[in-house]
């Protein structure tokens, strides 16, 4: 009974923090998605916008708008906008906890170590050459191809004994990036007016202009990345106890490792195709959802995801609204946050690691 109540206990507090933490972020996602769709240069209150998106699933709310406008500007313009940038933050947040567990540190980030840049590279790439022959899915196609490239560099590098050092893996996601940024500026150089500004965009990272079609193309990507994931969580908790005593309990390493890999290339490469750069979310959202509710990886993916939603649903209203008749960069915004927050658990990390000295 004595070993009962200690194995037993510790974990009582974690699940009811991690049933809490889960309903306060749907609850903010949800909250933040229907201020985001009424805040505006076409303000309308939160029952006027709970009446028109009711009004679209066949239920009349008294007092909900009629007219054409105020339906247009919801459903053709935000909500697409507010889609969009859940997925995205559903797409980063995860990937970030795959690649954490994956190279074994809180320092992984599918941004840091290359893969964004990459499949921005390979986004303006079929832009450039005018390559065509996916149809509306040649620029994702070409994206997965740029990050699939991009996280393969940094992961056989970075390997080295068997192990993966993390300040190889740094340094070696710092010069794939600095080689995607020129591969990006060269484009940029051949490119016409258009795919000039396509490229910025990427550069920056913005909801603006999402399309319902853009989402037709990202959601079911994202969904068999997500659902891989949640699959491979188990796996990932024994990787977790090192890889040694993971193949001693039938987990195949290698083979995990791939399909890791190729998942995080899809989702982050999903992302960038319609939206842009937008760093830091990988990396912020699972460090601070693992510090509140622990390391296993179900619960943790659950909580990145909706962190994830969450974080990119304030950023960009922050975005639309913080200045009148201008649409700051989402990636600016969430730059401005992770930073400082990278930085700090880089201190933290070197500290831990036994000082400066």
């Amino acid at each position: 009974m004595t070993a009962e109540v200690v194995v037993r206990t510790p974990t009582r507090p974690r699940t009811s923090r991690f049933v809490l933490l889960t309903i306060a972020l749907a609850l903010g996602v949800v909250v933040t998605a229907v201020v985001s769709l009424g805040l505006g240069q076409y303000a309308l209150t939160p029952e006027q916008v709970i009446g028109i998106l009711l009004g679209q699933l066949g239920i009349d709310l008294a007092g909900a708008p009629t007219q054409p406008t105020a339906i247009g500007v919801v459903m053709d313009i935000r909500l697409p906008r507010i889609v969009l940038g859940l997925l995205v933050g559903v797409a980063l947040a995860v990937s970030g906890v795959l690649m954490q567990a994956i190279f074994g540190n809180p320092l992984a980030d599918a941004a840091v170590v290359g893969v964004s840049s990459g499949a921005a590279l390979g986004a303006a790439a079929s832009l450039t050459f005018g390559l065509a022959m996916f149809g509306m899915w040649t620029t994702p196609v070409w994206a997965f191809v740029g990050g699939l490239v991009a996280v393969f560099t940094v992961y056989l590098v970075s390997r080295s004994g068997g192990r993966t050092e993390v300040v190889t893996l740094l340094l070696t996601g710092i010069a794939v990036n600095a080689i995607a940024g020129a591969g990006l500026a060269f484009m940029t150089f051949l490119g016409t007016t258009a795919t000039r500004e396509q490229i910025v965009f990427w550069q920056l990272g913005s909801l603006n202009g999402a399309l319902w079609q853009n989402i037709a193309v990202i959601t079911p990507l994202i969904a068999i990345g997500v659902v891989i994931a949640f699959a491979v969580s188990r796996r990932l908790d024994l990787f977790a106890l090192g890889e040694r005593t993971a193949r001693h309990l039938g987990v195949r390493v290698e083979l995990l490792r791939i399909v890791v890999i190729v998942t995080v290339a899809l989702l982050v490469c999903a992302a960038v195709a319609f939206a842009g750069i937008i760093g830091f979310v990988g990396l912020v959202v699972p460090h601070l959802m693992r510090m509140a509710i622990g390391p296993a990886h179900l619960p943790l993916m659950v909580t990145s995801a909706l962190g994830g939603a969450l974080l990119i649903a304030l950023a960009d209203l922050v975005a639309r609204t913080a200045v009148p008749m201008a649409d700051l960069p989402i990636g600016m915004l969430t730059a401005l946050v992770g930073g400082p927050f990278f930085l700090w658990l880089l201190i933290r990390t070197r500290r831990r690691a036994g000082g400066w000295g």
